[in-house]
């Protein structure tokens, strides 16, 4: 809400960092950032979001930035009944943000606990590779021209991740966004490959250095291994790494649909990506991902309407756009094919585009084959090499076969689906084709020795045994008879479990164990009873109801009148009339 476009790039990374907080919380569903930030600034309702993104709460607010200081204003609603849960307002030092996040993260997280069931809630969860606000901020707006997914782009994101590191040396997670820049860079030809990738394995290992058990670690050793290396085993075990760390991170799905699909599993492919989209419903790149896989199962009016969804979210996806057209191409469908074309002012190669329609339609052409000029190289600066697919079905069998070969010794990213692309279907059968496949695949899958889970990793039994849960139930049970906690109407979880010496995790655990409620539910019980005993005594008869109600520990009327109405199945009023 500063009105700043500096600000806008610095809130909308504190935004994604308490989307990550959230995400460390196992049992939490954390609907991914593109997706929630498809609702940014718009007026829509929240049982709308609830239906689009399938999800039961949403979590809502503003930032605001003035001077040196920085204003959050949060609000948790049920997308049901937009009831709103909690609320609350942060005013600190913009020095602080580091502190402030963890914070929030721990309050939101500790809110949801409270109201909807049981969550393990460690003491921080809102994890910065920096303290100096000068490289977080710098880092950010790097992350913001890495997110517009345009190569050019990249450049400018790797020049800010630089500055940032400048400041801060130890900014791991500045490090290995540079690593995954320059990967991405050097797989797709928009810079020297070989170069590229001893920058990219370079800032991977400085950046480990610092942190070597970090999710986005993990996910830049997954990127170089596929889209530099085509080692498809190290680059699925790096992401299965990534998403042990972060169970939400619905790129790394994305990341291992991608290897199944270079590797002829389209399967599996599906499986996964169906899983990103769970986690992201409005992410493009996960629909135009699942419309790829259709693309390469030939399926391609499938294909087709997943592209179109992915094209709905962003009309400008460059990589759905072209996909869209090869559909057409393949589908011999003439009409769509000359209506698409020709509203796409961004296609490199339109005329290509055209011929190429021609040739694998087996349409006569009113140009001579060797009249065409082609420029192969420039070609694969493209996300689509339309002129070199031009040369393999233009008859030139043998050339198209070595620049194939050569670029294969590079693991161009282009052709990092040669295996099912159906451009290249008539190099299929070639003798050199089939040994380059095989030498590709079996160099691919190189086994990976399997790690032992150390102790924090592995399953946690139930935080009290019996003889345990026996103790701490007659001990909560006392402790609320003799003192009335509910009476307290701001009692929290934590401070429950101070009083009875339980860590919170464990009181939690208890309560949707044993009671099977909330801690919310659990209190308002005792709270409903207080306020039925003293709704019906004579003299508390002057009393309002609602008055009672916060006599009786409730917060707020609507709190009040929703318990009150869910547990009895009518409202307070009816039920005092109907009991006098």
């Amino acid at each position: 809400m500063s009105n700043n476009i500096d600000n806008e790039y610095f809130c909308n990374g504190i935004t994604e960092e308490i989307i990550n907080a959230l995400t460390k919380v196992k049992g939490l569903k954390v609907i991914a950032r593109t997706s929630s930030f498809a609702f940014k600034n718009k007026n829509v309702d929240v049982r709308s979001i609830g239906n689009q993104l399938k999800v039961a709460t949403v979590l809502e607010g503003s930032i605001r930035i003035f001077n040196a200081r920085i204003r959050i204003n949060i609000q948790l609603i049920r997308t049901n009944d937009s009831f709103q849960v909690w609320s609350q307002d942060f005013d600190r030092k913009l020095d602080d943000i580091f502190e402030l996040q963890d914070e929030i993260s721990l309050i939101i997280a500790e809110q949801i606990r409270e109201n909807f069931g049981h969550l393990d809630i460690s003491n921080h969860i809102s994890i910065i590779g920096t303290k100096n606000i000068n490289a977080y901020k710098l880092y950010l707006k790097g992350r913001a021209y890495q997110l517009n997914w345009a190569l050019e782009d990249y450049i400018e994101a790797i020049n800010c991740y630089k500055q940032s590191i400048e400041i801060d040396k130890n900014f791991y997670d500045a490090y290995f966004a540079i690593s995954r820049s320059y990967g991405i860079l050097s797989s797709w030809g928009f810079i020297e490959k070989k170069e590229g990738e001893k920058k990219a394995r370079y800032y991977l290992k400085e950046g480990l250095k610092i942190n070597a058990t970090s999710y986005l670690g993990y996910f830049s050793e997954s990127s170089l291994n596929f889209w530099n290396d085509w080692n498809y085993t190290k680059s699925i075990d790096s992401l299965k790494k990534t998403l042990h760390k972060n169970t939400s991170y619905a790129i790394a799905y994305e990341g291992i649909a991608e290897i199944y699909m270079a590797t002829n599993q389209l399967d599996k492919a599906l499986l996964n990506i169906s899983k990103a989209i769970e986690i992201s419903p409005l992410s493009p790149n996960h629909h135009f991902t699942k419309g790829n896989v259709y693309f390469l199962k030939k399926e391609y009016r499938k294909a087709i309407n997943y592209i179109d969804e992915c094209l709905r979210i962003d009309p400008n996806f460059t990589l759905a756009i072209e996909t869209k057209l090869a559909c057409f191409i393949f589908l011999n469908d003439k009409t769509n094919f000359k209506s698409y074309i020709a509203t796409m002012p961004q296609l490199i190669s339109p005329k290509i585009c055209e011929i190429l329609y021609s040739l694998i339609n087996n349409e006569q052409l009113n140009i001579g084959i060797d009249e065409i000029i082609v420029d192969v190289e420039e070609s694969f600066k493209s996300i689509y090499p339309w002129h070199f697919y031009f040369l393999i079905h233009s008859g030139k069998t043998e050339k198209a076969m070595q620049i194939f070969e050569d670029k294969m010794k590079l693991k161009i990213g282009q052709l990092v689906n040669f295996q099912l692309d159906p451009f290249l279907e008539p190099l299929r059968h070639h003798k050199r084709f089939r040994l380059i496949k095989k030498q590709i695949i079996s160099s691919g899958f190189i086994p990976v020795k399997k790690e032992s889970l150390n102790d924090a990793q592995k399953e946690v039994t139930k935080p009290l045994d019996t003889s345990e849960i026996d103790k701490y139930k007659l001990v909560l049970e006392n402790f609320i008879k003799n003192n009335e906690a509910y009476l307290y109407p701001n009692l929290s979880l934590k401070e429950l479990g101070n009083s009875i010496d339980l860590h919170p995790n464990k009181l939690s655990w208890l309560l949707n164990a044993e009671y099977n409620k909330n801690f919310n539910d659990f209190i308002n019980q005792f709270r409903l009873t207080h306020f039925k005993t003293i709704a019906l005594d004579p003299k508390f008869k002057h009393i309002t109801i609602l008055g009672l109600a916060y006599d009786s520990g409730f917060n707020s009327k609507s709190v009040f009148n929703t318990y009150f109405k869910k547990t009895e199945g009518v409202t307070p009023s009816q039920w005092v009339k109907s009991h006098n």
